[in-house]
């Protein structure tokens, strides 16, 4: 196919976040007994509305989450990426080789993806190609955020990839009939490819692979 617009998602394929999150998660969600290891917690929550993320812990835990929880995590998780949040290995070399128009499609909320990506250094490439499932009120696995960010990019499916690292973003793409590419990290490798994905390991790999 001839690539003419390709839509990433954004944490863990943009910016290096998903550490930083799941952590944060994970250490709050212990004080209420819930356990689960790092790297399940990446197959688990990457790519899903966090809503169903905490749906998933108080069904472990058989009780409801504090009435703040969101609010909490939100606020913890924000401070954090304020300094720590850093692009993916390799990304601003391939944006910067990129002759093909390209944007963001991801779950979390504007704000969220602005912040992100204004410190790791790469809003600038992404202005006015920002697309949130909080804009259109739905959520991966559901096709319809990258049949969203296809439609105002100008683009018919057929034309565009998507560049994902979660299972649900996979299933989101593949539903939508896109061609999705995975960013394999070592735990999602075996459920991205299981979805249909085609893996690369880096964005030098990408670039070898779509031969731009």
């Amino acid at each position: 196919m001839e690539v003419k617009c390709i839509i990433f998602d954004c944490d863990g394929v943009l910016v290096d976040t998903e550490k930083i999150g799941n952590g944060i998660m994970l250490e709050m969600a212990a004080e209420y007994g819930f356990k689960m290891k790092l790297e399940d917690a990446y197959r688990d929550f990457n790519g899903r509305k966090l809503k169903e993320c905490f749906l998933y812990i108080e069904n472990a835990i058989g009780k409801k989450l504090p009435d703040t929880f969101e609010a909490d995590y939100r606020e913890k998780s924000f401070e954090a990426f304020k300094t720590q949040v850093k692009p993916m290995e390799g990304i601003v070399e391939f944006l910067n080789k990129l002759k093909i128009p390209y944007c963001v499609a991801s779950s979390g909320p504007v704000d969220k993806i602005r912040l992100n990506l204004e410190v790791a250094g790469l809003l600038d490439k992404f202005e006015n190609k920002i697309f949130s499932s909080y804009q259109i009120n739905s959520w991966k696995p559901d096709p319809e955020i990258f049949l969203h960010a296809a439609k105002e990019m100008g683009f018919e499916v057929k034309d565009c990839i998507v560049i994902e690292d979660s299972k649900a973003g996979v299933i989101s793409g593949i539903k939508g009939g896109f061609k999705v590419y995975g960013f394999a990290n070592g735990y999602n490798n075996e459920d991205l490819e299981k979805e249909g994905a085609e893996l690369f390991h880096s964005y030098e790999e990408l670039s070898k692979i779509l031969q731009f």
